[in-house]
């Protein structure tokens, strides 16, 4: 690892940071909207943005800078294991094909917001509405923590902020500024700011891996080579060579199927889908996504390179930003590093858009002050967003970086026990919105249960989120498992309680909300009075 400041490289990544901060700032008069006191201008950039702008933002959304580190990283650690994130971003696509337009004509009919604000609607229970809010926030968090995390990597590799032993402050100071400048203009620009920032970053990430797929096999004697290097190390460590060990294809299996359904689950997906101005857009955005998966294909293909090309580094997550130092010209790892960097700026920025939206209208506005103007709305989000970025910065600074990294696992776990509830109103509203409250419950957990007792090399506990499946004695994703048991639970309950005639909730949607578009005659956005969705 270099011990000095690479000053070429970071030079053009300072070029690059501030050329995004710019564009940041300016987004806030990109499009400019008549009423900017609205959570559907600030939080969703005005449900305007067409097939295009969508791409970039849902991209950058999905594809963070923990994805291009921590991917690459896991191959190189792990070994084959570490691919399950291309076969599930491709499972993703048929499957939110089916649901994501259902969800953006509802929320377009009836001016929701969040995926609370749409199982409140459905199921008329502010109960189960405030489950789905908590858990999108929990499940968040970890994850902003973690495009931190992806900086404070680059900045490592660079030489910023001096060593290990360096004052706090001093070693701190980069990401302090980093962090300072994405809540600024998030706050001033809200989803505007990393829609346009998409661009840059989206752009910059496919020269890279362009230039990366190419210039560095060759350097190492071509992929004959890298793949060779990377077997002999797998072989060695008895971790299966270039395919996962018999005991690790379950694993991999439900992992890959897990991750998949939990995706779109996140706020932070939800909030870029919704932002766009009909149907269609998202329709088209779900064939044209997978350009992305094979991007990570290739992206993932970094892990083998790091390893034929030597890199040796004590935390695996700085593999790839060491292997661009070892292997580019200062000038392109600077362009590399920026790559990285913006792709941590984009999704924490929607990420902090996101979770300051489940609060504001799912427990400020439901809870707290039901006759909040659209104003005040918007003021609150725009104050816990900053909290959220500062509750970020919190954990980054002050944990190790590996319980962010178990914790961002831990969220994948519960944030897919809000399946049911959304993906299952979407189609039906068969389920009783008790035995989806008491289905979700069962599923947090038994997740956070199951995650506590697993442990690494590393950690007692959360060390994984892996561990067997009660009843089949395979290893596999507890999130799935979790979501299995929900699913059952919510079942029976429905059953029993609809059995027992116990009262259901109001649903204030039609059939005709669910397949609506822009165009439609009659089709407006409707904003909820502060009342709305309450059990009648």
């Amino acid at each position: 690892m270099n011990d000095g400041v690479n000053g070429v490289a970071l030079a053009v990544f300072i070029i690059f940071f501030v050329a995004v901060t710019v564009m940041g700032f300016l987004a806030a008069r990109w499009r400019k909207a008549e009423n900017e006191h609205s959570l559907d201008e600030w939080g969703l950039g005005g449900r305007s943005f067409g097939t295009w702008v969508t791409w970039f933002l849902l991209g950058g959304d999905l594809y963070t800078a923990y994805t291009f580190v921590a991917v690459p990283a896991a191959i190189y650690a792990a070994g084959a294991a570490g691919f399950f994130a291309v076969p599930y971003t491709i499972l993703v696509y048929p499957l939110i094909f089916t649901f994501l337009p259902r969800l953006w004509s509802v929320s377009h009919k009836h001016g929701y917001v969040t995926t609370s604000d749409f199982v409140r609607g459905r199921f008329g229970s502010k109960g189960l509405s405030l489950a789905v809010a908590v858990t999108g926030i929990l499940a968040t968090m970890p994850y902003i923590a973690l495009q931190l995390v992806g900086i404070q990597a680059v900045l490592d590799v660079m030489g910023v902020g001096g060593g290990e032993n360096t004052n706090w402050f001093v070693k701190d100071l980069p990401l302090l500024i980093a962090f300072g400048v994405l809540a600024a203009y998030t706050y001033s620009s809200g989803l505007r700011a990393p829609a346009l920032i998409a661009f840059v970053k989206d752009t910059l990430i496919y020269i890279v891996i362009a230039v990366a797929i190419i210039y560095i096999p060759i350097k190492l004697g071509g992929f004959d080579d890298v793949f060779g290097a990377a077997s002999e190390k797998y072989t060695a460590a008895k971790a299966g060579g270039l395919v996962p060990l018999e005991a690790g294809q379950w694993t991999y299996a439900t992992l890959a199927l897990g991750s998949a359904l939990a995706l779109f689950m996140y706020p932070h997906s939800i909030t870029a889908t919704l932002s766009s101005r009909s149907r269609e857009v998202i329709r088209r955005n779900t064939t044209i996504l997978p350009l992305y998966s094979l991007m990570l294909g290739l992206l993932a293909l970094l892990g083998f390179m790091a390893i034929a090309a030597g890199v040796k580094v004590t935390n695996p997550q700085l593999a790839i930003p060491q292997l661009f130092e070892d292997m580019f010209p200062s000038w392109f790892a600077g362009v590399a590093f920026a790559a990285i960097g913006i792709g941590a700026l984009v999704p924490a920025a929607i990420m902090s858009i996101a979770a300051a939206n489940l609060f504001t209208r799912n427990i400020y506005k439901d809870f707290i002050k039901p006759d909040a103007t659209p104003a005040q709305e918007t003021k609150v989000s725009k104050l816990v967003s900053l909290l959220v970025k500062v509750g970020a910065l919190v954990f980054v600074l002050t944990m190790d970086k590996t319980v962010a990294i178990n914790f961002q696992l831990l969220g994948g776990i519960w944030i897919l026990q809000t399946f049911p509830a959304l993906v299952g109103g979407l189609f039906t509203r068969w389920f009783h919105r008790w035995a989806l409250l008491v289905g979700w419950a069962v599923g947090m957990i038994y997740g956070t249960v199951a995650a506590y007792g697993v442990a690494s090399p590393t950690q007692k506990h959360f060390g994984g989120s892996a561990k067997e499946i009660p009843g089949i004695g395979e290893i596999g994703y507890i999130g799935l498992t979790a979501f299995v048991l929900n699913v059952v639970v919510t079942v029976v309950l429905t059953f029993v309680l609809k059995a027992a005639s116990v009262p259901d909730g109001v649903d204030e949607t039609s059939p005709e909300d669910y397949t609506a578009d822009a165009g439609d005659p009659g089709v407006e956005v409707e904003l909820p009075p502060a009342t709305a969705g309450t059990a009648h």
